[in-house]
């Protein structure tokens, strides 16, 4: 297990002094990202490769909402590999152990030269530490769109800001721009995200936004192709 320590300061709150959703993605990310420091063979292998894990979804559940200058600690470790795909629990806990987010997801070994995705070697994958699956209620990674029509929104064209390290749109700067439509008084208790093909600099995201149970699910669309489906209760 990998974590990382973190504090809420005042660039990840929102206007009532609680941590952002989407600063909580980051924290998620960061500590998801830097599990490669523990895992040194596994991180010369993607380096000889170029490969990367890209996140292909990820489930969450809101236990707690943390506050202004809390004291967080966000751990990370994988429950399961296959040849081409890596699952793994990312958690971040309060002070006093408890976990205000649970989270599971699924990522993608993939070719950085032509996007495809890759087997990684069965020593290697071998080699990894391999840790029991944390407890939280496990749903399924795809997202079904409801067959009633959405409702369609002004199209969000994708800035420099949007743009990581892989030169695509980061994961959490999908869930910021869907999370802008929802109603304000809205509060996210479990969302999942499925991420179908990544959007790059210049492309512009056209939202739908449907009404379900308990919730909303937002497509943000290139085209005809979904690049995330996200869906909020």
């Amino acid at each position: 297990m990998y974590s990382l320590k973190y504090k809420v300061t005042t660039s990840t709150c929102d206007e009532n002094g609680r941590l952002k959703l989407y600063s909580a993605l980051q924290m998620m990310q960061d500590c998801s990202e830097m599990w490669l420091e523990s895992e040194p063979a596994v991180k010369e292998y993607f380096h000889r490769e170029n490969m990367a894990q890209l996140l292909a979804s990820r489930q969450v559940e809101i236990m707690r909402v943390p506050s202004f200058k809390e004291e967080l600690t966000v751990t990370t470790s994988v429950f399961e590999m296959k040849p081409m795909f890596g699952f793994r629990n990312t958690f971040i806990y309060d002070a006093e152990g408890k976990p205000c987010y649970r989270t599971w997801s699924m990522g993608a070994f993939v070719d950085m030269s032509n996007g495809k995705l890759k087997r990684v070697d069965d020593a290697v994958a071998k080699s990894l530490l391999i840790e029991p699956k944390l407890e939280m209620n496990y749903r399924d990674r795809r997202i079904i769109l409801p067959k009633e029509c959405g409702l369609m929104m002004e199209p969000v064209k994708v800035m420099r800001a949007d743009i990581d390290y892989n030169r695509h749109v980061n994961n959490a700067n999908y869930i910021r721009m869907a999370m802008e439509l929802l109603p304000e008084a809205f509060e996210v208790k479990d969302m999942r995200v499925e991420y179908r093909v990544a959007a790059k600099l210049g492309d512009t995201l056209t939202p739908t936004v449907y009404e379900i149970e308990n919730g909303y699910v937002i497509a943000l669309s290139t085209g005809s192709e979904a690049s995330a489906i996200v869906e909020f209760m």
